[in-house]
């Protein structure tokens, strides 16, 4: 729209601050000062003396997760009735209705939330007939940076979620408040139409702030995933036709069959859209390799982030998980999105892309994350959020990021028309993430012998790869497998269900059976513990192995004992000592004769 477009009648708007953000703002009396549903009216300040009806609109199952992320607001308060409605007309609002059913909310057609009145409605996407529906209207982003343009729909090369077309349906009002991260993002908005800018403020971002305060939760988190001290490889994928997954889906499945799984972690995080579009059973069935290796697939509410600050490094296309990832950890970046239409030249995302190392073949990552300098990732989430948050440095004058839900709290019951709880308003910290589905149960190991050390690198076992033998986990890994490995190992630590008729095996009876069992077999072990295992080389005597894990800077870092057994299934019989180097990492196994009580032990 032209830069001289008129105001809105009946709005008075401040001047622009310095920062870009409007300095004051008087919203229309008849929002403030109108009768509510029953009757009652505000008092003379404009503050109602009783409650307030809140109706949250969501276009798609993106847009209802950023709404549930803004709920610590209303927390608390009696005075506001909470309900939700899904705007009709998106491609990806399968699974929104469905996410609103998960926390117990109540939910009407979207018939009847045209019908009613409501005192505020909170959105998080401008598009859909959302002019049909009557009260004061907030809106949010449900992304970060305004990165993307998508050609064919709206006003061309506008940023969706700052275009007019879609702020101003057939010429009607603005929002009352559109409620952005970051003052750039304002002075974006005005060059576009200074009537929807006069209706625009600077909260920050309320994800990126409940991201903010679950760091401390990071250890949690990855003990969760069973990460451990393994480096967490996070991929990040956009939905659309320039997504990671649609251009490269065998990416997730190279890098697996790529890295040491003592060493790595993979993990994988899909924009919601996408998991709408595709559906959880067909998105689960194209990841299958990826997943068996012991992918984690995060799940698109809370789970995403939480799986983000687990991460030790992030590899993304163009959608906005990046700059909160950025933004809280600065961890490496690599950019694995070779241009298109979508991106936003000069956006926050697209200085992000601009200095990451960029990610052509699977091999080439371990180069990749060495080249990415610390703080490119901050430096450009800097412009896509109020402050450079982790850091705790912030803009002259500028308030902390720690307190957008503060300030969005302030906003929104401005327009209510109610006093804001006396209560503080604070994020709710993400939740624990779900554990891998799938782990390897076989693994094609590749040992290399350097003196006294043995080398170990473990890769799942249905990758067609070199390797020095195969290790199964008996009674997990499938008959096909077992019969082939050298190395058959099983666990202690699995639940068992107590029967009233059982058999159980002592650790000497076990290892017999199995090597009497399986002659491909030449070694037979039993991991009791982080620790401690007992194992027998074909032809050899029953031997306990003793496991003295490294320490690193005040921890005790594990790997898997099973990782142990192929070293020492790699090297002579008789040795009483094996240096294991796995995952970068020396590990000092003792071997000694097991002893009676060992050997006896019930599995």
């Amino acid at each position: 729209m032209p830069p001289n477009e008129p105001e809105e009648p009946g709005l008075i708007s401040g001047d622009f601050m310095s920062d870009g953000a409007p300095e004051a703002r008087m919203e229309p009396l008849e929002w403030t000062l109108r009768a509510t549903g029953d009757g009652r009216r505000a008092t003379g300040d404009g503050r109602r003396a009783t409650g307030g009806s809140v109706l949250f609109a969501a276009r798609s199952a993106t847009a209802l997760y950023r709404l549930l992320d803004l709920l610590p607001v209303f927390a608390g308060d009696a005075r506001v009735s909470r309900v939700f409605t899904l705007v009709p007309g998106s491609d990806f609002g399968v699974d929104a209705l469905a996410a609103v059913e998960r926390v117990g909310a109540r939910s009407v057609p979207w018939d009847e939330a045209c019908r009613d009145t409501y005192d505020l409605i909170v959105t998080a996407s401008p598009k859909g007939e959302l002019h049909l529906l009557r009260g004061p209207r907030v809106l949010l982003p449900h992304g970060a940076g305004f990165g993307k343009t998508f050609h064919g729909e709206g006003s061309a090369d506008a940023a969706s979620g700052l275009d007019p077309e879609y702020l101003m349906p057939h010429g009607g009002p603005p929002p009352a408040l559109h409620a952005l991260a970051h003052p750039g993002q304002i002075d974006r908005l005005a060059a576009l139409s200074p009537r929807a800018a006069a209706r625009a403020a600077v909260v920050g971002d309320p994800t990126l702030e409940r991201i903010l305060a679950s760091l401390p939760l990071r250890e949690s988190f990855r003990a969760a995933l069973g990460t451990g001290a393994r480096r967490l490889i996070v991929l990040a994928s956009t939905w659309g036709g320039e997504s990671l997954l649609r251009r490269r889906p065998d990416l997730p499945f190279e890098l697996t069959a790529r890295l040491p799984q003592d060493a790595y972690q993979l993990g994988l995080i899909v924009h919601p859209n996408e998991w709408s579009r595709t559906g959880e059973f067909e998105l689960s069935e194209r990841l299958a390799p990826a997943l068996d290796a012991g992918m984690v697939l995060a799940r698109p509410y809370e789970d995403w982030a939480s799986v983000l600050v687990a991460a030790d490094a992030l590899i993304t296309d163009h959608g906005s998980t990046a700059l909160y990832y950025a933004a809280a950890l600065d961890g490496p970046v690599l950019a694995a999105y070779d241009g298109g239409d979508e991106l936003i030249p000069g956006t926050p995302m697209a200085e992000l892309l601009a200095y990451a190392p960029h990610l052509g073949r699977a091999e080439e990552l371990e180069e990749a994350l060495e080249s990415y300098r610390a703080g490119t990732g901050r430096a450009a989430a800097a412009s896509a959020f109020l402050c450079p948050a982790a850091t705790g440095a912030t803009a002259a004058g500028a308030p902390d990021q720690g307190s957008a839900l503060e300030r969005l709290r302030l906003e929104l019951y401005r327009l209510i028309g109610l006093s804001p709880p006396v209560a503080p308003v604070t994020a709710r910290l993400l939740p624990i993430p779900a554990p891998p589905s799938r782990t390897p149960s076989a693994f094609a190991v590749r040992v290399r012998l350097d003196g006294d050390e043995t080398h170990v690198e473990r890769f799942p076992g249905h990758v067609d790869a070199p390797a020095h033998h195969l290790a199964a986990e008996y009674g997990v890994a499938g008959e096909r497998q077992s019969q082939s490995a050298a190395l058959l190992y099983r666990r202690t630590d699995r639940a068992t269900t107590a029967a009233a008729y059982s058999v159980e095996w002592s650790v000497e009876g076990w290892i017999s059976h199995v090597l009497d069992s399986y002659p491909g077999c030449r070694t037979a072990g039993v991991v009791l513990s982080p620790v401690h295992c007992v194992a027998r080389v074909r032809g050899g005597s029953l031997a306990s192995v003793r496991i003295e894990p490294p320490r690193e800077n005040g921890r005790i870092v594990h790997s898997d004992p099973a990782a142990v057994l192929s070293a020492v299934h790699a090297r002579p019989a008789g040795v009483s000592r094996v240096t294991c180097v796995i995952g970068g990492r020396r590990y000092e196994a003792h071997l000694s004769p097991a002893t009676a009580e060992e050997a006896g032990r019930i599995l």
